[in-house]
């Protein structure tokens, strides 16, 4: 009995341990992505920028709205300020609302384009 009982602890942990590092993992690609955007954008216009990073968002499984986030521009730097609450389910019935930000300072070179 002791040993099922230490069996459906290291379940739930693991459980717990594989939704919130899937989280966190779809939360650091979708910023490296909207840094990546960011910099290479060039001559795009804002609201250009604006809709890829939606569509980062939708890629990335991230909810991410208009409201959720900011673009600036200041000569040569785009900045890029975003937060977004996500929920997850760290036992099975039982959700937490982890809270995720970003902030991005690139330096935008006009004619680049990515590799």
């Amino acid at each position: 009995m002791k040993v099922l009982l230490k069996l459906a602890i290291v379940a739930l942990l693991a459980n717990a341990t594989w939704h919130v590092g899937g989280v966190y993992a779809a939360h650091f690609k979708f910023k490296d992505a909207v840094q990546s955007a960011s910099q290479f954008n060039g001559a795009r216009s804002e609201q250009e920028l604006h809709s890829r990073i939606l569509e980062l968002a939708g890629q990335y499984d991230v909810p991410v709205t208009d409201a959720n986030f900011t673009i600036r521009r200041d000569q040569n730097h785009t900045f890029t300020d975003g937060s977004y609450i996500r929920p997850v389910e760290l036992f099975p019935g039982f959700s937490y609302p982890l809270t995720f930000s970003w902030h991005s300072d690139t330096f935008t070179v006009a004619g680049a384009v990515p590799k």
